[in-house]
């Protein structure tokens, strides 16, 4: 092969990266513009992240003060009231997740349902009869609320509205016990999350259980991990149990996420460049090594067809699973691969040299974008057995005899 119509291989793999840069940009644009409109539908439909408080408890202190009239000129008394806030003396959580996953176009969202149960307890700190008042937050402002449970020493406070959450309020006797009993069935999305309070908080006798059907649990960052895990049919049963306990950390679960085909084609199309530039080496000096030249148009024509596999996967993925859609483009571009070079050279070179080139650089490595943190540890190895490969292939050619003029056939 001539040096000129080398610099030509270049332009081509030059102008096919450039196409390939165009195809990810414009995924990862229709990617994000999907995760915003249709972010918005999925929360209208399936409700936002949820964010479990502990109730709080305070009780009403009565009293004087005296103050200065200026029009009277004296010194007068009046009564006072205030709502002192009182630590829970002890609580017992439980949370039933069932994931369900929607999708929206290009994107999977990562919604739940959550069977929420809570008991705390609390008393009345004095030797006098109290006003109490207990107020559950709930989760999310907009959210849905099943089965819907709220009782105070027995008293049904369910329809006691308040903003945001139900506030109960209700004598207590001296030293008396306060039961508080909530449970709800809801949707959320993404992760869910529960606070002992806004800063950091005294925490006593409190127990935490959530049973998932996943297996592949994750944890919000800056939260509380589990004391004790258990592994069931499918997922797991997380408890966090604590006696005494002073902190500003939460408990808090992130759902897993499925693969979304938006961002996977982005990724691969970004990557394009690197697995062509792979094939075309290897077309280039075996093809050298065996006395095959292809001519710049062919490289042409094959970095087109290597194109339609990403552009194929880029707009199949909006419609049928992402593995299927995989499959069919990796199918497609390998047919016009293959029979091309059937045409061009013969069955041997595109059955022994061209198809597992094009298998591994094209198929295997933009599968590896399906496995997140072995994406590169799969694209080195595979670069160092090509590697190896042309040095066995080529070790005996003389290259000062193929980089030669050869005359037009």
């Amino acid at each position: 092969m001539t040096p000129g119509k080398l610099g030509a291989v270049v332009l081509i793999f030059l102008g096919v990266s450039i196409g390939w840069m165009i195809l990810g940009g414009g995924t990862t644009l229709r990617t994000q513009q999907a995760s915003s409109e249709l972010g918005d539908a999925v929360t209208g439909l399936w409700g936002t992240s949820q964010v479990q408080s502990a109730p709080t408890v305070s009780y009403l202190v009565k009293g004087q003060e005296t103050y200065y009239d200026s029009r009277a000129k004296k010194v007068l008394t009046r009564e006072t009231s205030q709502w002192v806030p009182l630590q829970l003396a002890s609580g017992q959580v439980k949370a039933d997740f069932r994931l369900d996953y929607r999708r929206k176009g290009l994107l999977w969202f990562s919604t739940y349902l959550v069977g929420f149960q809570a008991h705390y307890t609390a008393a009345n700190p004095t030797d006098q009869p109290a006003v109490m008042r207990v107020h559950f937050p709930f989760p999310a402002q907009k959210g849905v609320y099943d089965s819907f449970l709220f009782t105070v020493n027995g008293g049904d406070f369910a329809a006691a509205a308040s903003p945001a959450g139900r506030t109960a309020q209700l004598p207590v006797a001296p030293r008396a016990p306060l039961d508080i009993r909530v449970g709800y069935k809801t949707r959320g999305l993404s992760h869910w999350l529960y606070r002992f309070g806004d800063e950091v908080t005294n925490v006593r006798n409190f127990t935490c259980t959530a049973i998932t059907d996943f297996a592949n649990v994750d944890f919000m960052p800056d939260t509380l991990s589990p004391s004790t895990k258990r592994q069931l049919a499918g997922g797991w049963e997380l408890q966090w149990r604590f006696k005494s306990l002073v902190s500003g950390a939460a408990i808090g679960l992130r759902m897993p996420e499925r693969l979304n085909p938006g961002p996977i084609a982005s990724r691969i199309s970004f990557f394009a460049p690197v697995s062509l530039l792979f094939f075309f080496t290897v077309l280039l000096t075996v093809g050298m090594a065996r006395g095959v030249y292809l001519h710049p148009m062919h490289y042409f024509l094959l970095g087109a067809a290597f194109f339609a596999f990403h552009l194929l996967f880029a707009y199949l993925a909006d419609h049928l699973d992402i593995n299927l859609s995989f499959l069919i483009s990796a199918l497609v571009s390998m047919a016009l691969v293959i029979s091309y070079l059937r045409l061009v050279v013969n069955w041997r070179f595109a059955l022994r040299t061209a198809a597992p080139a094009q298998l591994v650089f094209l198929v295997l490595f933009s599968y590896a974008f399906f496995y997140q943190g072995y994406t590169g540890l799969t694209i080195t190895i595979g670069a160092v057995l090509t590697l190896a490969l042309l040095m066995h292939i080529t070790a005996h050619v003389k290259w000062d005899e193929v980089f030669v003029a050869r005359p037009a056939q």
